[in-house]
């Protein structure tokens, strides 16, 4: 995970948080899994539901799509995900809710571009953690 840690550190702005960096890529990559391992609710298409329920369709369409990535922030973030995936995030990250949703915001527009080149969830979903993080190594880039 050392390359992405490093992408991930420069991408926040530094280093500071870079215990909790690789963890918090990992735990993404799971919210997207298929197999949802990261505890969000069915992997991509579930969490791009949750957005749309949240009013936040057009955002994730956006990450997904291959245009322009919209902003989220992190209040808009919050209020999508809800207080008890929040608090599993911080629980699994060590992070405070803050500084999650402020991070979670910058990575997920990303993460989600990333794993769908083709501007479309696949028919099939993403696949596992590992498919993921083998569509991220350009990342930042």
């Amino acid at each position: 995970m050392g390359l992405l840690d490093s992408v991930l550190g420069g991408m926040l702005g530094g280093g500071q948080q870079q215990g909790g960096a690789g963890a918090l890529i990992n735990i993404v990559a799971g919210m997207l899994a298929n197999n949802n391992q990261g505890g969000g609710g069915g992997g991509l298409g579930g969490l791009a539901e949750q957005f749309q329920k949240g009013g936040l369709g057009d955002v994730m369409n956006s990450w997904i799509g291959k245009g322009e990535n919209l902003p989220v922030s992190p209040d808009q973030l919050g209020n999508v995900l809800g207080g008890d995936l929040l608090g599993k995030l911080t629980q699994q990250t060590g992070m405070g809710q803050g500084d999650l949703l402020g991070q979670l915001s910058q990575l997920l527009p990303q993460m989600v571009d990333k794993a769908t080149p083709d501007g479309a969830i696949p028919a099939g979903g993403l696949g596992d953690i590992g498919a993921i993080l083998g569509k991220l190594g350009g990342l930042g880039r």
